[in-house]
């Protein structure tokens, strides 16, 4: 059995681009940096997978949990501001997986056609896990082939930030695969106010595993994801 969890935790310079209502919440950086540590830190998960960690992001969880084991993807494309100055020492982005024991590292790969998502893949007693950031877009189609690719053999589970829904997840990715569903009274992954696009974007997927007690906590506005944590085997 492994407890697992997967969070979007917001990279500020996106939030900025973005004109997101976090970013306006917390006008100091270094205080959403320090409460989203907090938050992780008080994680009881085995695994903590975590996607759109900025550098200073990822300085202070090193420096908070020197404990865990840190597997990190450090992607090429650094994102740039584009409304409002930069407040960030350190404006590179991280894919993160946070273990509590020990694990090996399998991959570390940004996606071919989008240098800012990727996937990051560690061997934990044999099974292999894999925290993946997609694209949101036509792009899409070849990541998921390479996250087929990469757990196409043995017991795995994928968590991350899909950017897609649960129904079309599962049709992506095929048989061979179980997307986690989502209890009926459920809180949304990735609250929206307005559009079309999905609120449950954020998944547990396994391949040849069971999977329990999948719950969205909420982050009280410390993201504008909330965290889904779940129970694999």
């Amino acid at each position: 059995m492994i407890t697992v969890a997967t969070w979007n935790v917001l990279h500020r310079v996106h939030a900025d681009n973005w004109a997101s209502e976090i970013a306006g919440q917390w006008p100091d950086e270094a205080d959403r940096i320090a409460a989203v540590t907090a938050a992780v830190a008080a994680r009881t998960e085995t695994v903590v997978a975590l996607m759109e960690v900025s550098g200073d992001q990822l300085a202070d969880l090193r420096n908070a949990l020197p404990a865990r084991e840190f597997h990190v993807l450090d992607y090429p494309r650094v994102p740039t501001p584009r409304r409002l100055p930069n407040v960030l020492r350190d404006r590179s982005e991280h894919l993160v997986i946070l273990v509590d024991g020990s694990a090996r590292q399998i991959a570390a790969e940004p996606f071919l056609f989008d240098p800012g998502k990727g996937a990051l893949a560690i061997d934990l007693d044999g099974t292999l896990i894999v925290a993946t950031h997609v694209t949101g877009d036509q792009r899409r189609a070849d990541q998921l082939a390479r996250l087929r690719l990469l757990t196409a053999s043995g017991p795995a589970v994928l968590l991350g930030d899909f950017n897609i829904d649960r129904t079309a997840l599962a049709e992506a990715l095929g048989d061979d695969y179980a997307v986690a569903w989502f209890p009926p009274d459920s809180l949304p992954t990735r609250p929206r106010d307005s559009g079309t696009k999905s609120q449950f974007i954020d998944h547990v997927v396994t391949r040849d595993l069971p999977v329990r007690g999948v719950t969205v906590e909420d982050v009280a506005g410390l993201s504008d994801h909330n965290l889904v944590r779940a129970i694999v085997g």
